[in-house]
């Protein structure tokens, strides 16, 4: 009789244990479920491109690159390291270091460059970076090169600070938060000023970047080679 109740005690015990992990597996799901709601439509497209991942970058090195019409019109290769704020441009034989916090007349130009290319790079993360915005979302929209059904985030920036206030971009995405497209319209005009895709993603040290942006017509290609991630 000890025997047997040694065996129906152990199995009480194993069935004891399955549950309480059930418990805490369902209860760990639960909570990543509640964040997930209290995340902002802008929030869910940063962290679905891996924004948890940005604090650990020291580094990122990238080549900004612009074609029009299969020709070469712009290349601009960038280092930073977001944690000091240094960055350091490279544009044909013209190299400018400088820190972001102390700005002269010629850095400030080349941070002009920087702020362009870093958002093209980063424009799911400067979703939530950039502040004095105005974001609005639409649940259903057409997304304007292909035609297709999504979810739509407006951002627009204010009239006032930065390098070109008032500007507005439409991003069109699906329910998988991945950006496919977006419309850029300078001082928030009804008209668009620029359309373009948002294609090639690659994962470089959990951050997801679309490397390619092109037109409807692919006259114009924007895109980005030589990109490093450094933790």
């Amino acid at each position: 009789m000890k025997t047997i109740y040694f065996v129906i005690c152990l199995s009480l015990l194993a069935i004891s244990c399955k549950n309480e992990i059930a418990q805490e597996k369902e209860t760990s799901q639960e909570k990543t479920t509640e964040i997930k709601k209290e995340r902002s439509e802008a929030e869910q497209i940063a962290y679905k491109n891996g924004l948890e991942h940005w604090d650990d970058v020291s580094q990122i090195d990238f080549t900004f690159n612009v074609d029009r019409g299969g020709q070469n019109v712009a290349k601009r290769s960038w280092s930073w390291k977001p944690k000091t704020n240094e960055v350091t441009m490279t544009s044909g034989d013209k190299v400018v270091s400088y820190n972001r916090a102390s700005l002269d007349s010629i850095s400030r130009q080349a941070d002009q460059g920087f702020v362009n290319d870093k958002f093209w790079l980063l424009a799911p993360y400067q979703l939530v970076w950039d502040e004095g915005t105005n974001i609005t979302v639409q649940d259903t929209a057409t997304a304007p090169l292909s035609q297709k059904r999504t979810k739509k985030l407006t951002i627009v920036y204010g009239n006032e600070g930065g390098y070109t206030p008032g500007d507005a971009y439409d991003f069109y995405y699906d329910e998988d938060y991945i950006v496919d497209e977006w419309v850029y319209r300078k001082g928030n005009a009804s008209a668009p000023s620029m359309i373009t895709t948002f294609s090639d993603y690659q994962d470089f040290g959990g951050l997801n970047i679309a490397t390619s942006h092109s037109d409807k017509e692919g006259n114009f290609k924007l895109y980005f080679t030589d990109i490093k991630v450094v933790k």
